[in-house]
């Protein structure tokens, strides 16, 4: 099986040149704008948009886009279905790109890098979480890439990675090792560190059993991160439509999860389960499945109430149900670096800024393998004018 896209898609347009120096000199060059896609209203679908970017200041990265992830979230968020927004919203957390200019103080980035940036492009920076490099889990909240005020930039409302550029402290962006497919390796800064966080936690290593409930964009990152891992891995899904394909992926043993006899069969045999389902679905069945002193991590985020959890299924068995976001910029780097070494990347299919809202319908609908990639070549130029 071959990771990732088959075929690279060519670029609409080049990339910036990186090597022209007045272009590259953050002394030299002010604030610039950025062709983008977002949101104006939450009915809106995403249209064309003109972002200003701020001039990189002293610890500041600029990067010029080359890929950015769609995740689901985006979809929530820019059709106001957790909440208002403030509109416009340009979306994007899975970002990949070159680095275009740096600050003054930036001694550890270099013009012409890959770099990319997550979920986040802040946190306070001294609480005991981000200390501990557990800037996901920040006491004062850490700053998103989208939709979030930027405290340290007078509260602007931060936006994202559909555009073709973007400006990040260097404290919160990440190397992409050269030899990843940029466009593969996108969806790594989210599905990919979501799903390798829980696992590293648990220390999943050669000898256990993880299971991995639904095969989406992050179970199917589940699916491989663990197999890298040395792990077995079981699928559990709902549809038998789904079982070659997660044979495909690595999966060693795969559980109609609808299937009470199935489900009896796998009593004890889990050692760890990643459940990736965010939509509402009983627990305890697959807390039957988990060994003494395993873990059930729920990465799904369902919109509404789940089924109640039995007790009494985690006392028989001293099994653990934890939760999981994202993972620290220390830990995202290293599962870069372990992806890279382990030849894993997301299967994508890459599509154009034209294409964004039928991307967005196909993955309401669970119409993609497993997640879509926005070339940011396609998004044409800015206009004159900044519409955020």
């Amino acid at each position: 099986m071959t990771p990732g896209r088959p075929v690279p898609p060519p670029l609409a347009k080049p990339l910036p040149d990186l090597n022209d120096v007045e272009a590259t000199n953050a002394t030299d060059a002010g604030p610039a704008l950025a062709a983008a896609y977002g949101a104006t209203a939450s009915d809106s679908g995403l249209v064309p948009l003109t972002v200003a970017r701020r001039a990189p200041k002293d610890d500041d990265v600029e990067i010029a886009v080359e890929f950015c992830g769609l995740c689901h979230s985006d979809v929530h968020a820019t059709r106001g279905e957790w909440g208002n927004q403030n509109y416009p919203l340009i979306p994007g957390h899975e970002i990949v790109g070159r680095v275009s200019r740096v600050g003054s103080a930036v001694d550890d980035f270099t013009v012409g890098e890959r770099v990319g940036v997550g979920c986040m492009v802040d946190s306070c920076r001294e609480c005991d979480s981000c200390l501990d490099g557990l800037e996901q889990y920040c006491e004062n909240g850490m700053t998103g890439t989208y939709g979030a005020k930027d405290a340290r930039n007078g509260g602007a409302t931060t936006q994202g990675g559909y555009s073709t550029s973007i400006v990040v402290d260097r404290n919160y962006v990440l190397r992409v090792p050269e030899g990843m497919d940029p466009a593969a390796a996108a969806p790594l800064l989210c599905a990919g560190i979501t799903t390798y966080s829980p696992l590293n936690h648990f220390e999943a290593e050669e000898g256990d059993v993880v299971g991995v409930v639904g095969l989406g964009g992050l179970g199917h990152m589940a699916v491989k991160i663990a197999k890298a891992m040395g792990a077995e891995v079981t699928v559990f899904t709902t549809s038998e439509q789904k079982f070659a394909a997660a044979r495909d992926l690595g999966a060693d043993h795969v559980v109609l999860s609808t299937d009470p006899a199935a489900m009896e069969a796998a009593d004890r045999s889990i050692d760890v389960i990643i459940d990736t389902v965010a939509a509402p679905h009983d627990l305890n069945p697959f807390f039957r499945t988990l060994r003494v002193d395993g873990a059930l991590f729920q990465l799904g985020l369902p919109s509404e109430a789940m089924p109640p959890v039995n007790p009494g299924a985690l006392i028989r068995r001293r099994i653990a149900y934890a939760g999981s976001l994202i993972g620290g910029i220390a830990e995202t780097q290293e599962m870069l670096d372990f992806c890279a070494e382990h030849g894993v990347v997301a299967d994508v299919e890459v599509v154009s800024a034209d294409q964004l809202n039928e991307a967005y319908d196909r993955m309401v609908a669970g119409d993609v393998k497993y997640r879509f990639v926005l070339d940011a070549s396609t998004l044409g130029s800015p206009a004159e004018k900044a519409d955020v």
